[in-house]
């Protein structure tokens, strides 16, 4: 009965410490966005400046780029607005949705996708599982 005992002891005192280590290290909400920032303008840069069409026989790939690159601080914004934080201690649920019309009010709705992303951040990582264009 004493080795039941100490082994459930050893278990809870693990459980313990697993669960206090996560909630120290959950990320905060300028970590996920540093993150989201990342990985928009890593997509931005290899999936969409490389389809910037050709005008008058120069490329607009490299404005795009620069471009991307220039405006961090205004796509940091733009996720910070459009992000949702659910904390549940031992990690949080981020939801962001793009949308045209919170980039460009003037831009009519339907014109262009939005996008709706939703990451876990735990033990100072983030794990992005859903990537839907709307």
């Amino acid at each position: 009965m004493k080795g039941l005992q100490a082994v459930t002891a050893i278990v809870g005192v693990a459980l313990v410490g697993i669960g206090a280590a996560m909630a120290l290290t959950n990320p905060n909400q300028d970590s996920y966005e540093e993150y989201a920032v990342e990985q928009l303008t890593d997509y931005l840069q290899k999936d969409i400046c490389p389809k910037a069409p050709s005008i008058l026989g120069n490329s607009l790939e490299d404005q795009c780029r620069s471009i991307v690159e220039s405006h961090q601080p205004q796509i940091k914004q733009l996720i910070s607005k459009s992000t949702q934080r659910q904390n549940f201690i031992l990690f949080s649920i981020y939801q962001t949705d793009l949308s045209p019309s919170t980039i460009v009010a003037f831009l009519p709705a339907n014109t262009l996708p939005g996008y709706h992303f939703e990451t876990v951040g735990a033990i100072d990582n983030f794990y992005t599982y859903q990537a839907q264009q709307r």
